[in-house]
């Protein structure tokens, strides 16, 4: 689209592959802080916005509670921000699973800037330790599908919209999967429940085969890896190249 416009475009990857990912000793330490130990963990990612947060929580809550009856051992961490961390709290309150729910803690909640430089530094440490640890994710459609992949956590999308967004967006696509994984790795390996679809009685099979069969997105969680530039020159360093030779310098 770019070039057909007359610019210079050139792909560069993403910094999710420059982000630092949990060691074994992490991923240990958290299953025993939360007394996890060998039980299967379910990673369950609502979003970020209110509104989002909102509209998936009620269908992620049931999707959990039907897991827990297929696998009872299941135990279940939510990731989230400070801004939806009340909403999140009250809404897995009643949740079956044991609910662990991780939230970074303010600068208002701490005393001085040391302190919450640490306190930001602990709710990243057990973020990566959770994506890490877990065994299956069930996430919103966005980009946390990027972090799962580098955390090599299988993962089951699901997003629900207003019904007029629902009309105008289906309208405009021109793709058959919204998922960042499938689309860059060209697979479908990664089941999604968008729209009228996401539903609970739809997201508990997908979730149980994945249990089940763990390494069916392995390939395609590495591909887009290595297509995003792991293992190659940082995105950055790539994207101020690109900008030095656009400039002919």
């Amino acid at each position: 689209y770019m070039r057909a416009a007359g610019m210079q475009c050139e792909f560069v990857g993403h910094p999710v592959v420059t982000d630092p990912q949990a060691t074994p000793c992490e991923v240990a330490a958290f299953r025993k802080a939360h007394d996890i130990d060998g039980a299967p963990l379910l990673l369950v990612l609502p979003g970020s916005r209110r509104s989002e947060v909102l509209r998936l929580l009620p269908v992620f809550g049931a999707t959990v509670t039907a897991l827990v009856q297929q696998h009872p051992a299941l135990r279940v961490v939510v990731p989230t921000v400070s801004a939806v961390a009340g909403q999140v709290q009250s809404a897995v309150a009643g949740w079956p699973g044991q609910p662990i729910v991780l939230a970074p803690q303010t600068q208002t909640q701490v005393q001085t800037q040391t302190q919450a430089a640490q306190a930001l530094h602990s709710g990243h440490s057990d973020k990566r330790a959770a994506f890490a640890a877990a065994d299956v994710a069930l996430a919103a459609s966005g980009t946390v599908s990027l972090e799962l992949a580098a955390a090599a956590t299988p993962m089951v999308i699901a997003y629900d919209m207003a019904w007029l967004s629902r009309q105008i967006i289906g309208r405009m696509l021109r793709v058959d999967t919204v998922t960042l994984v499938n689309l860059i790795s060209e697979t479908r390996v990664v089941p999604e429940f968008i729209g009228a679809n996401c539903r609970p009685d739809k997201i508990v099979p997908a979730l149980a085969a994945l249990l089940s069969h763990p390494e069916a997105q392995h390939n395609a969680m590495q591909s887009t890896m290595t297509k995003l530039g792991q293992g190659g020159t940082n995105p950055g360093i790539r994207a101020a190249q690109a900008t030095l030779s656009g400039l002919g310098v």
